[in-house]
């Protein structure tokens, strides 16, 4: 589950958390990593994103049931320096009318944990990932879901001593695809409320650590 805000942060279970979270293995250290390596471990939520590793960025939003909302985006282009930037504010009666019609579509309710990914046999480099994490409060439980791509090099010759290991046939595994769908009004939403925030620069708050599911 979605770990609690940072000290000093509301308590209050929200109405709505998403964390959309980006990677690319850039170096040529990171890709001749085969298979499940601790990148990947990371990015499956074992423990936090590895931030110094591995270059990425990621968008937090929560949403309380008043309308009160925390939005954070976080980026790290240069290894060992993330930058972050966040907004605050309230929504309107109707976007958070809005909100919650999209969340109480019946499709949308049904969406649970989806097999993990399965990496092909002839996987040679894990290059890229995204991972979108959704927690909707519901009357007497929690909905939680997490999705996740890859994309990964297949089918080639792996060399260490040579740069054609990184050649292959490029392949994406998508294990939220059933979803595409129903999640779109809601990623739509999502992407809608961060164009009109304009962000101030702050230390991270709200891109927090993930627990499994």
């Amino acid at each position: 589950m979605l770990v609690p805000l940072a000290d000093g942060q509301e308590t209050k279970t929200p109405l709505l958390q998403i964390q959309r979270l980006r990677a690319e293995l850039e170096t040529q250290t990171n890709t001749m990593s085969i298979g499940r390596n601790a990148y990947d471990s990371a990015f499956k939520g074992d423990q936090q994103l590895d931030m110094k590793q591995y270059p990425n960025s990621a968008t937090c939003l929560l949403v309380y049931e008043d309308g009160k909302y925390f939005i954070e985006k976080r980026e790290e282009h240069t290894l060992g320096k993330p930058k972050a930037k966040s907004a605050e504010g309230l929504l309107s009666a109707d976007d958070l009318q809005h909100l919650k019609a999209i969340l109480d579509d019946e499709d949308l309710k049904k969406i649970t944990q989806p097999k993990a990914l399965e990496l092909p046999p002839d996987t040679q480099t894990l290059t890229e990932a995204e991972r979108l994490d959704v927690q909707v409060a519901r009357a007497a439980t929690s909905q939680q879901f997490m999705l996740t791509k890859e994309r990964v090099k297949t089918g080639a010759t792996r060399s260490v001593s040579s740069s054609a290991a990184l050649s292959g046939m490029d392949t994406l595994l998508d294990n939220g695809a059933p979803y595409k769908k129903t999640l779109a009004p809601l990623l739509k939403w999502f992407d809608e409320l961060g164009k009109r925030n304009k962000l101030k620069e702050t230390k991270p708050q709200y891109c927090q650590a993930m627990r499994g599911s």
